[in-house]
């Protein structure tokens, strides 16, 4: 593979993580303070729509199992076909519609519309992966550049998102501060934005969400003039493609894939309950609302920058050696839950950048690894590689829909009021809880069943040259 081809690759990616991380860590915020809707409803939005991306992950990978080769290949044509669709989806998300009553409905419908779309572009796209090359190695150093730019692009859509949205949820009369005899009223005193301000909150988030359009556009272009895409390298003529539901049931008994998924599921949802608490941490709980679009940055240039760290370090002590590095961000996020200090969140982002960057490389890195393991014990059997990818997906999302809703669940019983200055006690301890507690669980749970995992440097090695003999 070329320098240039695994660039291409990656930057095709990189647009679907530009508008997630958009999502995660504003689309919460967005919801509770500019469309004013209620913590139930904001968790019924984040809920059903992460649950319906996944169960379009299944149906995604049963027909794209069924496409047959074109010209471009057969991934490559459902990725082409998606975009233009998901990139509607995703404007209208944010769009403020003039009605009240029926803007629960608004979002609902085009966040789980746009969950579906990115699905339809994130199954071909990641088990595009195997049709690149037969080589163990660049496969691995195509997920490191393809991970390199998704944290790219995560940081590039956080800090877009971040700076444009940002005066949105700057309130001039909340000081840090409040006068002593003011406290009643500072808390019941809305920080909403001046609606008379020309550039309104509703102009501001249609502004970010057109930049953010701009870039998938720019994104699947790249991909498909830089990127070909292999068939099969292993089947023969006389093989015939795995039926969806019996492949599913296969991957479902084995042992590597169950091990894997269900340590990541567990880590993915940490790190998503990172994300989407943490504007509202720094906003309501520590005292830190100028400094959150800044902190949110300084997380993801340090992922963008550990990435290539991180693949020098699974090659030289193993992919599950390096799985160690997810759990650096635990003692630091209690940490700064426990001392809300500004020079203390700048470090906490800094290190908890460094474990996410792993979280995000080592489970892509890993599932070709189960897949040419299954590919060993079933060698006459073909289009395996969409049905890991898609449920690998689906349990990832399904987790992270569910821990999303519980989290916004448990700021509407706790009592959430959008757009006041300060919060109540229970809010702010709900979220140091999201923030500090619930991850550290998850994430220990995920690194211990991650312990089991059976796939070591020296079985990738007998696979490889297995398959190179099969070959």
């Amino acid at each position: 593979l070329s320098i240039c081809g695994k660039l291409c690759y990656a930057i095709g990616g990189a647009p679907n993580q530009v508008a997630g991380s958009a999502a995660a860590f504003f689309l919460q915020i967005y919801l509770l303070d500019i469309a004013h809707i209620t913590p139930f409803h904001a968790s019924l939005v984040l809920f059903i729509g992460k649950a319906s991306g996944a169960v379009t992950d299944p149906v995604a990978g049963f027909f794209i199992s069924k496409s047959r080769w074109t010209k471009i290949g057969r991934l490559m044509p459902w990725m082409l076909a998606c975009t233009p669709f998901t990139v509607m989806s995703y404007f209208l998300m944010w769009y403020l519609p003039p009605f009240v009553s029926g803007r629960v409905a608004w979002y609902l419908t085009f966040y789980c519309l746009f969950q579906a779309l990115t699905t339809l572009f994130q199954v071909p796209y990641s088990a595009l992966t195997m049709f690149l090359s037969t080589d163990q190695k660049e496969r691995d150093s195509a997920t490191a550049y393809r991970m390199t730019m998704e944290v790219l692009g995560t940081l590039v859509g956080a800090a877009l998102q971040g700076q444009i949205v940002a005066s949105a949820h700057v309130s001039h009369h909340c000081t840090v501060n409040p006068p002593v005899n003011a406290t009643n009223s500072w808390h019941d005193t809305p920080s909403f934005p001046d609606p008379s301000d020309p550039l309104s909150h509703q102009v501001i988030y249609m502004i970010a969400a057109g930049v953010i359009g701009g870039v998938y556009l720019l994104g699947i272009v790249i991909l498909f003039l830089g990127v070909k895409e292999k068939d099969d390298p292993y089947a023969l003529n006389s093989d015939r493609a795995i039926p969806f539901c019996k492949g599913l049931g296969l991957t479902m008994k084995h042992g590597p894939y169950v091990k894997l998924t269900a340590s990541f599921l567990l880590i993915s949802t940490a790190v998503q309950l990172e994300q989407s608490n943490f504007v509202l941490f720094c906003t309501h709980a520590a005292n830190l609302r100028n400094h959150f679009q800044y902190l949110v940055v300084t997380i993801l240039v340090s992922a963008a920058v550990s990435i290539p760290f991180w693949q020098k370090f699974l090659q030289r002590f193993g992919k599950k050696c390096a799985a160690c590095g997810i759990s650096w961000m635990i003692p630091f996020a209690v940490m700064l839950v426990t001392i809300p200090n500004l020079i203390l969140a700048y470090f906490v982002a800094f290190v908890s950048g460094l474990s996410i960057a792993a979280s995000l490389l080592l489970p892509w890195s890993m599932l070709p690894d189960v897949v040419d393991n299954f590919r060993l014990q079933n060698p006459h059997g073909k289009g395996h590689e969409t049905i890991f990818y898609s449920s690998y997906v689906f349990f990832t999302k399904m987790s992270a829909g569910i821990g999303l809703g519980i989290s916004a669940a448990g700021l509407e019983f706790t009592g959430y009021k959008p757009g006041i200055c300060r919060q109540s006690d229970d809010v702010i301890l709900t979220l140091k809880i999201l923030i500090g507690a619930v991850p550290a669980i998850l994430i220990l749970l995920g690194l211990f069943i991650l312990l089991f995992y059976p796939i070591t440097e020296e079985s990738r090695k007998e696979t490889k040259l297995a398959l190179e003999v099969l070959r």
